[in-house]
């Protein structure tokens, strides 16, 4: 049952040749790389505007600035990520950057801030995605988490179907929003142009405006490069890429850095030129949508294909996620599960714990975006500073030719990063305290698992001098609960081993049904020695483990192996097991950590 709905739901299992057939072309990866960042525009000038309106709506002229200071960072990074991806042609993004340049601390900082970041742009784009939803339909607005929730299933799901069938999907709905979009921003511009707007909606630039401060203005640039969240997946998901991957991967780069600039600057234009206030339950795209063509199905487009691009937006951690988590692994930083293949030859295991992480963080922010945004941002600004100090180390120790304009860019970029992931600490520090926390602990914990590995292989490794101990002779103890085929089956087993000894071990919690069981074994199993144990506290465990304890204890002396051989039948359908007691599960797994004892199981499969 199982399997079918597995197959259902995921498809039929891809042969590991069919790998090739699941690369992506330039068309598709800018539809699930890009669609995080092209996303973005739908909250990252509405953050700007929230921002200024706690000085008044006067204030809104400087979102024009602002939105050339986001554009300028915006070309710093294009232009940076497109040089890694050439640097680094195997994908891994600022963790590699960072870990070759900067030291292996620098690259688990960054890995670690990003892994923590592609579950939050699932949380805050499906999250986006929901209230643009409820915008449309505010009688919708009590269930924002639940809505949530069901997409990042559905995303997960479709992941799993693989990359290729993915993106087939999620290319249309985001390059319907790309669409919907430029007529916003056509139509919008053509209104203004033509005398459609009041001017006197909108303060003229350069008003002076009480209140304002170098404080605020960098705030809201910080708070407005949200908008820039996502431009390093590409860089990460370079082996997704058809060949030639580099040249395909820079190509998609360019495309979506100039999609978001245009994008980013029309939106920001008309909700200045609109006079557009953020609300609480109307996204700033929604009311230029209203104001632009009214209630009607142009308007309802528009929400929809950007709610499916902010929902769909997930899917960059998706594609992203699952392979810095197969970087990681490789270098033995986080579990090995990471790097296995599933059916359809994604890496599933990563796919699923995002979509867990993710699931969780939505409950726990309520599906609040604003709650979630900076701590998002400032997980995306720490990996952008290290990644570009990491190439300007580069540049500086190589000095390959040309090298100057390099440094020059990835300079701009690393001090433009550094400077927002300042502010967000200082301005955001009680939204965003947490990462001061986890971030140390993520990395610490980084440490510690390729600490176990590397004592593993050093322990597994036959070049050290552990010695080998001889096995001279095999104690075989079989726990049994009566007198049944299983325990026949077992027996039968066991002496065709031809053991050393045979111990039949029975744990009796009643003084005369201890007595005719002894009498009844004798006739039943004469050469077979069974040793009971009576239990005071009805507990087939305590007085089982401390046998075995005992009987180890002597066996070693004589270079004896214990080994328990553990009867167990199994029922013909899986839900019958819920009917009996699971006593072989429990004493397998309270011997399984005994140093010197081998625990089996025998199984005996019943017919009905």
């Amino acid at each position: 049952m199982f399997t079918s709905i597995k197959r259902l739901l995921i498809g039929r299992p891809l042969k590991s040749y069919e790998l090739g057939e699941q690369k992506l072309n330039k068309t598709k990866a800018l539809a699930i790389l890009s669609s995080d960042a092209l996303s973005s525009v739908a909250y990252g000038p509405e953050q700007i505007l929230i921002v200024l309106f706690t000085i008044s709506s006067a204030a809104f002229w400087y979102s024009i600035p602002i939105a050339v200071g986001v554009l300028i960072l915006l070309t710093a990074l294009i232009l940076s990520y497109r040089q890694i991806i050439f640097a680094y042609p195997h994908g891994g993004g600022a963790y590699v950057v960072s870990k070759s340049n900067l030291g292996i601390n620098a690259g688990l900082v960054a890995g670690g801030s990003l892994l923590v970041d592609y579950i939050l742009t699932v949380a805050v784009s499906v999250s986006s995605g929901t209230d643009a939803i409820t915008s449309a339909f505010p009688a919708l607005h009590g269930y924002n988490v639940e809505i949530a929730i069901v997409f990042v299933l559905f995303i997960t799901i479709l992941n799993l179907r693989g990359v290729t069938e993915s993106a087939s999907v999620l290319a249309y709905p985001v390059y319907l929003f790309v669409f919907a979009l430029f007529i916003l921003i056509g139509v919008g511009i053509y209104k203004i142009a033509s005398g459609g707007v009041p001017p006197h909606l909108h303060t003229p630039i350069g008003t002076p405006v009480a209140g304002i401060s170098l404080f605020i203005l960098l705030r809201a640039f910080a708070s407005g490069s949200s908008a820039l969240t996502g431009v390093e997946a590409i860089s990460n998901a370079i082996p997704n890429f058809k060949a030639p991957a580099p040249k395909n991967a820079a190509k998609t780069l360019m495309a979506m850095g100039a999609l978001l600039a245009i994008l980013f600057s029309g939106i920001v234009f008309l909700a200045y030129y609109y006079g557009i206030a953020p609300s609480e339950k109307v996204t700033v795209v929604s009311q230029i949508a209203e104001d632009t063509f009214g209630r009607n199905f142009v308007y309802f487009f528009i929400q929809g294909t950007t709610a499916l691009i902010l929902i769909l937006a997930a899917n960059t951690g998706f594609s992203a996620f699952p392979l810095l988590a197969v970087n990681l692994a490789k270098d033995k930083f986080i579990p090995r599960m990471f790097l296995i293949r599933g059916d359809r030859l994604g890496y599933s295991n990563g796919i699923i714990i995002l979509g867990i992480s993710s699931i969780l963080l939505i409950i726990a922010f309520h599906a609040k975006t604003e709650h979630l945004i900076p701590l998002y941002a400032i997980g995306v600004f720490l990996p952008f500073t290290l990644s570009q100090s990491g190439m300007m180390v580069k540049w500086l120790r190589e000095k390959p030719q040309g090298w100057v304009p390099k440094f020059f860019i990835n300079t701009t970029g690393a001090l433009i990063s550094f400077t927002v992931t300042i502010i967000f600490l200082v301005t955001k520090f009680t939204q965003v305290w947490p990462i001061l926390i986890f971030l140390p602990a993520i990395v610490y914990h980084f440490h510690r698992i390729r600490k176990h590995y590397e004592a593993v292989g050093d322990q597994l490794s036959l070049k050290t001098c552990e010695p080998s101990f001889p096995i001279e002779g095999n104690v075989m103890i079989v726990p049994v609960a009566g007198m049944t085929h299983v325990v026949e089956n077992t027996l039968n087993y066991v002496k065709s081993l031809s053991p050393d000894q045979i111990i039949a071990v029975y744990v009796s919690f009643d003084r005369d049904d201890e007595k005719q069981f002894e009498e009844r074994w004798k006739k039943w199993q004469p050469d077979v020695r069974l040793v009971t144990l009576y239990s005071y506290y009805r507990s087939i465990i305590n007085p089982l483990t401390k046998f075995v304890d005992i009987v180890e204890h002597k066996a070693r002396e004589g270079n004896y192996r214990v080994t328990v051989v553990i009867p167990q039948f199994i029922p013909k359908k899986g839900w019958h097991n819920i009917l009996h007691n699971q006593s072989s599960l429990l004493i397998r797994t309270f011997l399984l950590y005994r140093r010197n004892v081998v625990v089996t199981t025998v199984p005996y499969h019943l017919k009905k």
